[in-house]
């Protein structure tokens, strides 16, 4: 497996080490032993076929799901056995394959939800809204409304509901929420399924903008090859539950482990066309 130098100097450690993980559910292994890094400063996508693994993955890293073996190191520090909410204060933001808002309550309290882990405020603070818990509350609607609203450029959503809202701007708002995080990682599982073309543009704009703008780095999943192929510095590929390719998208477009998972022959320039199809959609337009 060719796995050329991602991204950044090599005495730099990497953001995100991922080593030999592997993950069963009752003797079926979901990952086996996949090993990756995440740079800081990168763009790094996870893909493969449906069934590979990648939102297991994902769970995994993210505290949702504990390994069988294996381990993860965030910044230096094993947080294999560190519980979720730690992971997130820590700077592990991410959003989920589902949406996962809470659809009763509007795009503003959505957003302020994500920062739950980084308050301070205590149970009497908050009770009694004074103090600490003042100024927080300032502190966080002025960093929400001023930086990630106005980023987003949903402004004019923040006080609707979220179940009154169009399925692209609900990924919008989840996104918002994993900032609110105030995250070093960002993970998006599949932030533009299910969008059309000029949501998909719109998102794509947001995530190199959030990784030059806001020094981010993004570890995302995503079924778009042309997006993948157009926004990543780095992929990573997963069949089955282990690590069959990764490299720059030159490389693992290539890759003839690659051609097999997505089309069982070894068509390269099918997989090519099939890979580009979403940007020469885009250009076209």
């Amino acid at each position: 497996m060719e796995t050329p130098p991602q991204g950044g100097s090599p005495a730099t450690a990497p953001l995100l080490q991922v080593d030999a993980l592997t993950l069963a559910f009752r003797g079926v292994r979901a990952l086996s032993e996949v090993s990756f890094q995440v740079a800081s400063g990168t763009i790094t996508a996870v893909i493969g076929p449906n069934g590979a693994g990648k939102t297991s993955l994902f769970n995994t890293i993210s505290g949702f799901y504990r390994p069988t073996s294996g381990r993860v190191h965030f910044k230096g520090q094993d947080i294999t056995d560190v519980p979720t909410p730690l992971r997130a204060k820590l700077g592990l933001g991410r959003s989920f394959q589902n949406i996962a808002l809470f659809r009763g309550m509007t795009v503003l309290d959505n957003i302020k939800l994500g920062r739950h882990a980084h308050l301070k405020t205590n149970v009497l603070d908050a009770l009694f809204y004074m103090g600490r818990a003042r100024r927080e509350e300032a502190e966080l609607r002025a960093d929400i409304e001023e930086r990630i609203i106005d980023f987003l450029e949903i402004d004019h959503i923040r006080n609707a509901p979220v179940s009154a809202l169009p399925y692209g701007l609900q990924k919008r708002v989840e996104m918002a929420r994993a900032l609110a995080m105030q995250p070093e990682i960002l993970m998006l599982d599949e932030p533009v399924a299910g969008m059309n073309r000029e949501e998909t543009e719109d998102m794509a704009r947001f995530i190199l903008d959030v990784r030059a703008e806001w020094g981010v780095t993004v570890l995302m999943v995503e079924h778009d090859m042309g997006m993948v192929m157009d926004l990543s510095d780095h992929v990573v590929v997963l069949n089955f539950g282990q690590l069959i390719a990764q490299g720059t998208p030159a490389v693992v477009q290539g890759n003839p482990e690659v051609i097999r998972a997505y089309l069982g022959s070894g068509d390269v320039g099918d997989l090519r066309r099939r890979l580009h199809a979403g940007i020469d959609k885009r250009e076209a337009a």
